[in-house]
């Protein structure tokens, strides 16, 4: 036996076993009334983690939504909920994000952010306060702080193993942990939370089966956005999946607690709040309308190919075919004044040796250059396209085409027209072209899903999408006086 190898297993095994029996002593979560192992991050790490990543969080879900009204809005129904907590001890923080992802989360210390998505699709202001009150949920149960300290643990036990077999790699084990609390709940944190929001709305007034209300909603929304091809980025479906067990759950917990009336006013109150909120992409980030991508900050208008699937980040749009083929538009900056060619070759590739020399195009008078190379995406051997096109000065317009192979030449040429396409925009587009907004109409005698859906300015079936942020079903009626959401 190599005894200096076995020393170095022996105290590492030591200093697991003192960290496990230090922190063992689990304490009772005053919320849950559970033993719960949280050992490893205190109250205090929770505040500096969170406040960490807080304008992490807003950079990469397009800032903080501009409207002072509704910010201060969602902040108000949170703090009337955060006082009927068990956990005195948080100050809790509630950020509206300019984002059309339907998503909410929180993180450890307080922080807790949802999307314009996920008001686009609430009715009333008790399915948003279900919404907050789930996630302060996660916070009085330290959901956060559990997976923290349970994974440092397995961290640690997996150096441990890599130093007994001289795996490498060891130095990286400890960072395992930082990420757990931005991934899924478990299935038992999901329901608890639930039954953590569900006390928190009695307890504030609010109704109690919103809860059910609003996870039906949003089922009704993802299948809806699924039978479309849609799936977009992380959202509230990957991180809080919804079932139909988890609806009817927090339906019968509701049942248990004193039941409230407040769905005809708390509708009203709710729908005058969001009037007018963008839905969508916004005009900061730039969106599509009828195949074609704006940005008037940026003065800039392109085309997307038909029947590809647009994701609009902070940092890149994202247009991806049913086939595979995939377009990535991007602005770098060059650090030389050289030609596009150049700037493909020196500052893209970083010098990288490949077989063939950028081709100089012309783009409506901008110079640009395109190369053409050989690679594999996701394990699949593909055609990659790289586009480079002079905006202004050394600012650059970058695609990235993806073509699997065997892909249709009708994405291909569509692909081709994109990167042609490129412009600027013109003087009447920038006072005309505007993203698409929550409006909220009311309805008149005879009126019907199909007269109102008509008002719809969105992207496939305008009665279906209808019915979806209006939380009705084909066999719900429409009645006069009562107002209702469309998107125009």
């Amino acid at each position: 036996m190599d005894y200096r190898s076995f020393c170095k297993s022996f105290i590492a095994l030591f200093v697991i076993c003192t960290l496990v029996l230090s922190v063992a002593a689990c304490t009772t979560n005053p919320a849950t009334g559970e033993q719960q192992f949280t050992g490893l991050m205190s109250a205090s790490q929770e505040k500096a983690l969170g406040a960490e990543a807080h304008q992490d969080i807003i950079k990469e879900y397009g800032g903080v939504y501009n409207h002072p009204g509704l910010q201060a809005y969602v902040n108000q129904i949170g703090q009337r909920i955060a006082k009927n907590t068990e956990r005195g001890d948080v100050t809790y923080r509630f950020t509206l994000l300019d984002s059309p992802v339907v998503n909410a989360f929180a993180l450890p210390g307080g922080y807790i952010y949802v999307t314009r998505g996920i008001l686009s699709i609430a009715n009333t202001e008790d399915e948003l306060a279900a919404v907050l009150a789930h996630e302060i949920g996660h916070i009085t149960a330290r959901h956060q702080s559990e997976r923290y300290s349970t994974g440092v643990l397995t961290s640690l036990g997996a150096s441990v193993a890599a130093a007994v077999i001289g795996s490498p790699g060891v130095s990286q084990a400890l960072s395992v942990g930082t990420n757990l609390y931005m991934s899924s709940y478990s299935r038992d944190q999901e329901s608890q939370a639930d039954q953590l929001g569900i006390r928190y709305l009695s307890r504030t007034g609010y109704d109690p089966k919103a809860m059910s209300l609003f996870l039906a909603q949003l089922d009704r929304y993802d299948s809806l956005k699924k039978a479309g091809g849609k799936n977009g980025a992380a959202s509230f479906f990957s991180t809080h999946p919804v079932t139909s067990d988890r609806v009817a759950a927090t339906k019968s917990l509701a049942a248990g607690y004193p039941a409230v009336s407040t769905s005809a006013q708390s509708h009203t109150t709710y729908l005058a709040k969001i009037r007018g909120m963008t839905f969508g992409d916004s005009l900061s980030q730039g969106f599509v309308r009828d195949g074609q991508f704006f940005h008037p900050d940026l003065n800039m208008s392109f085309s997307i190919p038909s029947g590809f699937e647009t994701l609009n980040k902070p940092d890149q749009v994202i247009a991806k075919g049913a086939d595979g083929s995939i377009l990535i538009m991007d602005m770098a900056r060059s650090q030389t004044s050289g030609d596009p060619s150049s700037f493909i070759v020196r500052e893209w590739l970083k010098g990288k040796s490949v077989l063939s020399q950028p081709e100089p195009i012309q783009v409506n008078g901008m110079s640009g250059a395109t190369l053409a190379v050989k690679g594999t995406v996701n394990n699949t051997p593909s055609d990659l396209r790289l586009v480079a096109i002079q905006w202004s000065g050394r600012d650059y317009v970058r695609f990235q085409i993806v073509l699997p192979n065997g892909v249709s030449s009708k994405s291909v040429e569509g692909l081709k027209r994109t990167t042609y396409s490129l412009r600027r925009m013109s003087a009447q587009e920038k006072r005309t072209v505007k993203p698409v907004r929550v409006e909220i109409v009311t309805a008149s005698q005879g009126d019907s899903v199909q007269s109102l859906s008509r008002q719809m300015v969105v992207e496939g079936n305008k009665a279906e999408w209808f019915l979806a942020i209006n939380g009705l079903s084909t066999q719900d009626k429409i009645y006069p006086g009562v107002q209702y959401k469309v998107i125009r």
